[in-house]
């Protein structure tokens, strides 16, 4: 019995995923589901979802597919109430899905991509975060972790959208883990650092992707940033440091 505890440590518990297609999400859907967590898989792309599905079957796991646009936001509502329906709770976010938007100076970024990136990287997680935060709140241990980007600091050149967009997040979910502070609910950031990603590849092309390490080496640490034993709140997981950080720098 401790063996089998020892390898699920998430067994029982429902886990959303939302950019669950492919790179990150799509390791983190598969590794939770390793863990023993029944994945609600949220993407755009049915077919990707499919594929999802089937890896994730073949690994012992189970998963509910979500063909879901982050900017239906009626949607994103929906999707909370059907979970309240069939489950009562909530156990683990992970708010994974982002786009880039252009690389290219403020005056001359299109409108439209602004407000798309807003709309994905930053808007939509609030609203999943509207939507879902009661069922959160049910768990024993609810854990939210919302992928971020050493861009929110930075601040390059060329980078606004994104960077913009990752820095609101960051004070957005510093602020739910403020108002969460009495309750079970966890919410982290994370900072995966440079990762091989179609993402990455599409914002660095000159990169070689064989320097870089992957979504799967990152999935065990989403794991256990989504556990009952995580107990940090409102700080910023480094990946690239393995460490923790506070806004003002190490906790």
């Amino acid at each position: 019995m401790t063996d089998t505890l020892t390898a699920t440590p998430l067994a029982e518990r429902i886990a959303v995923v939302t950019g669950a297609s492919r790179g990150i999400g799509r390791a983190a859907a598969l590794a939770l589901a390793a863990a023993g967590a029944h994945v609600i898989a949220v993407a755009r792309t049915q077919g990707a979802l499919e594929d999802l599905d089937d890896a994730i079957r073949q690994g012992g796991g189970s998963a509910t597919l979500v063909p879901l646009d982050l900017k239906d936001y009626d949607a994103i509502d929906r999707l909370g109430a059907a979970i309240n329906e069939r489950w009562g709770r909530l156990d683990i976010l992970i708010g994974n899905a982002g786009v880039l938007g252009a690389l290219m100076p403020l005056g001359h970024i299109d409108p439209k991509v602004w407000a798309n990136v807003m709309d994905v990287n930053l808007t939509a997680n609030w609203r999943l975060i509207r939507s879902l935060d009661p069922l959160l709140r049910r768990s024993d241990a609810g854990r939210a972790v919302f992928v971020s980007s050493g861009a929110a600091a930075s601040c390059r050149a060329y980078w606004g959208p994104y960077a913009v967009s990752k820095a609101a997040l960051e004070a957005l979910v510093r602020t739910y883990a403020a108002e969460t502070a009495t309750t079970p609910v966890k919410a982290m950031l994370l900072n995966p650092g440079p990762l091989r990603t179609a993402m990455r590849q599409a914002a660095m092309p000159g990169e070689d992707p064989e320097t870089l390490r992957t979504p799967e080496d990152l999935a065990p640490h989403i794991v256990r940033l989504a556990s009952p034993a995580w107990t940090d709140s409102g700080v910023i997981y480094d990946f690239p440091t393995g460490r923790v950080l506070s806004p003002q720098g190490p906790a």
